[in-house]
C-alpha cells in the first residue's frame, strides 16, 4: 500500500480512560522502580483506590490535550550489555536501555491499546512482523521460516536464508519522517497525531553507571528502548521495508529489527534467485539510506540448507550485499534458535545441552543448602526454560537427539527429588508430574494450534497453513473439529507445521480439542499427555 492511498476510518482522538482501566494497569505492571519516580510503584499499588482518580485525570488530560509534560518525557539510561562476553570499553557493545517515569509508561499503554485497535480495525498491521503484538513471539515467526524450509525440502529444493543487521536501529529514527508516516499511511489525524508529536518532541535523556549521573541532553532522533510505544513506533516506521520484499517476490519474516529474507533454490533456477534476492537487499539498502538507517553489510549472514544430496546439485558461492560477498557458513543464530546447514539442529541441541549442564553442575552444588521449593524454582528458570524455548521446531527430530535433551531433564528431576542414579526415573518424573521432552514438544505446538482456531489475533502466517476439514458431505467426524492434513513426501515433510499441528490436533480427544479457554486446554492436554506417558 502506498503511503498516501490511505482510505480507512482515520484516528483522530483517543477515548478517554476509564478508572478500572487504568486501576488495571497500574495493577498488571511491574513494581520495579526508576529514580525519576516521586512515589515507589509499591506505594501506589498499595493505595491504588485513592491514587486512581487523580492518575486518571493526568492521562485523561494528556489525551485530550494532545501533549505529554516534559517532566514525563525524561529518561535516565541504563547502558547494558548486548552480550556477557563482548568488551565493556567498546561503547557500540552496550544497549541504551531507557528508564522512564512509571506514570509515563501508564500513559504510554493506554495509547499503545487505542493505537492497536486503530490499526486492527483497519488492517493495517504487517502479516509477517511478529514483535510486540498478542500470539506472537519468536518461536511463532521461526515456525513458519522453518515450516517453508522443510516444505522445500520435501519438494526436492534448498533454501538461501539472509539474515539482515541494522545498526542502533532505534537511535537513528527521523521524528519528522515518522510524524508524516503515521499521518499519511497509518491515518492517524487531528489531536492524535499532536499527541505523537508531543510525546516524540523534546525528549532528553542522561546516562547513570552505578552512582555517577550525566547531564541531560536533548535527543533529535530516535526513539527510546524500554518504552511502551517506542518498539511499536520502531514497526510503524519500518513497515515499507514489508513492501520492498513482497514486491520483489521474496519470502521474508520480521522481529523487530530482525529481517529474514529467504528463497527456495533447485538446479534449474539458482541463478535467476540468486539475482532477485540480491535486488532485494539492494531496494532495502536505498530505502534504509534514505530513512537514516543503516544495514550492517559485514555483519549480515547466508546460510544454505537442505539435505545433503540437495546441497551437492545446488552449488551457492556467496550472496553480495552491498560492497561485501557474503559466503554460506554451516550455521547461524536465529532469534536464539541455531540453524544448520542440514536442519537437523544438531548444534542447537549441542549448545542447549552445554548450558543445562552449567546450570545443573551450580543447582547441584546449592542442593545440599536449600529446600525442594527452591531447587524447583531455579531449575524451571534455568534448565525447563532452556528446554521449552522454540522446542516445536525440534518435532519429530531423530530419537538420539531428543535423548540428548532428556538426560539432562531426568537429571534434573534427580537432583530436585535427591534420587540416586539406580533408581527408575519414569517414577521420579511422574512425581513430579514433568511430561517428557518428547510430550513437551507435542504439548508446545497444540497449544499453538489451539491459539489459531481460537484467537483472531494469533499469527495469520500460522493460519493460512492450518486448515479446518469440512468433508463434502455430512459425516459424523464433522463434528470431531478436525484439521487437514497435507500430502508429504519424505521425513521432512512430516516435521512441518503444516503436517505435524494437524496431525498431532487429530490425535487429541473430543474434550480437550473443545476446551473453552486456554487455561483449560492446557489442564486438559497435559491430562492426556501425562496418562499416555504414565499409565
Amino acid at each position: 500500500m502506498s503511503p498516501s492511498l490511505f482510505n480507512g476510518t482515520t484516528l483522530d482522538e483517543f477515548p478517554p480512560a476509564s478508572f478500572e482501566e487504568i486501576k488495571n494497569l497500574i495493577l498488571k505492571s511491574s513494581s520495579k522502580c526508576c529514580d525519576l519516580d516521586p512515589i515507589p510503584t509499591w506505594l501506589i499499588k498499595h493505595c491504588i483506590d485513592e491514587l486512581v482518580p487523580v492518575i486518571a485525570h493526568i492521562v485523561n488530560t494528556s489525551l485530550n490535550l494532545g501533549d505529554v509534560s516534559s517532566i514525563l518525557k525524561s529518561a535516565l539510561v541504563n547502558p547494558l550489555l548486548k552480550k556477557s562476553n563482548l568488551d565493556r570499553n567498546v561503547l557500540k557493545n552496550f544497549r541504551p536501555v531507557s528508564n522512564l517515569s512509571f506514570l509515563s509508561k501508564i500513559i504510554e499503554k493506554v495509547v499503545a491499546a487505542r493505537l492497536k485497535d486503530h490499526l486492527s480495525i483497519n488492517n493495517l498491521d504487517e502479516k509477517f512482523q511478529s514483535a510486540y503484538k498478542a500470539f506472537h513471539s519468536t518461536e511463532t515467526a521461526l515456525l513458519r521460516v522453518h515450516n517453508d524450509i522443510l516444505t522445500n525440502i520435501d519438494n526436492k529444493q534448498s533454501t538461501v536464508l539472509i539474515l539482515l543487521d541494522l545498526s542502533a536501529a532505534f537511535d537513528t529514527i527521523d521524528q519528522s519522517l515518522l510524524i508524516n508516516r503515521l499521518a499519511l499511511r497509518f491515518g492517524i489525524q487531528g489531536i492524535a497525531l499532536k499527541w505523537f508529536r508531543s510525546y516524540l518532541s523534546g525528549r532528553t535523556q542522561s546516562v547513570k553507571i552505578n552512582e555517577c549521573r550525566s547531564s541531560s541532553t536533548l535527543l533529535k532522533y530516535g526513539v527510546p528502548q524500554g518504552s511502551v510505544l517506542g518498539p511499536v513506533l520502531f514497526t510503524l516506521y519500518t513497515a515499507p521495508i514489508g513492501d520492498i520484499i513482497r514486491r520483489n517476490n521474496t519470502n521474508y519474516q520480521l522481529y523487530a529489527d530482525d529481517t529474514q529474507l529467504y528463497l527456495a533454490l533447485n538446479k534449474s533456477n539458482v541463478d535467476n534467485e540468486i539475482e532477485r534476492i540480491e535486488s532485494c537487499v539492494v531496494n532495502i539498502r536505498h530505502w534504509m539510506k534514505c530513512n537514516f538507517l543503516k544495514l550492517n553489510d559485514d555483519k549480515t549472514e547466508v546460510i544454505h540448507i537442505g539435505n545433503n544430496k540437495i546441497l551437492e546439485s545446488v552449488h551457492l558461492d556467496h550472496i553480495s550485499i552491498g560492497d561485501v560477498k557474503v559466503k554460506p557458513t554451516e550455521s547461524i543464530k536465529n532469534l536464539g534458535v541455531f540453524f544448520d546447514s542440514n536442519f537437523q539442529f544438531n548444534t542447537h541441541i549441542n549448545l542447549t545441552c552445554k548450558k543445562i549442564n552449567f546450570h545443573l553442575y551450580n543447582i547441584g552444588k546449592l542442593r545440599p543448602f536449600i529446600d525442594i521449593d527452591t531447587t524447583k524454582m531455579l531449575v524451571n528458570a534455568f534448565v525447563l526454560s532452556n528446554l521449552d524455548y522454540c522446542n516445536s521446531l525440534l518435532f519429530n527430530l531423530p530419537a538420539l537427539q531428543i535423548n540428548k535433551l532428556q538426560k539432562l531433564q531426568n537429571r534434573a528431576a534427580r537432583i530436585v527429588t535427591q534420587t540416586k542414579p539406580r533408581e527408575h526415573i519414569s517414577l521420579v518424573l511422574k512425581q513430579l508430574h514433568w511430561l517428557p521432552v518428547r510430550e513437551r514438544i507435542i504439548f508446545k505446538i497444540n497449544v499453538i494450534v489451539y491459539n489459531i482456531q481460537n484467537n483472531i489475533d494469533s499469527p495469520k502466517y500460522l493460519q493460512e497453513i492450518i486448515t479446518p476439514y469440512t468433508p463434502s458431505r455430512s459425516l459424523r467426524s464433522q463434528n470431531e473439529n478436525l484439521l487437514v492434513c497435507p500430502p508429504v513426501k519424505t521425513k521432512s515433510g512430516e516435521r512441518t507445521f503444516a503436517h505435524g499441528g494437524p496431525t498431532l490436533w487429530n490425535r487429541l480427544s473430543k474434550k480437550t480439542k473443545n476446551s473453552k479457554n486456554m487455561t483449560s486446554f492446557k489442564k486438559s492436554l497435559k491430562s492426556e499427555l501425562f496418562n499416555s506417558v504414565y499409565p
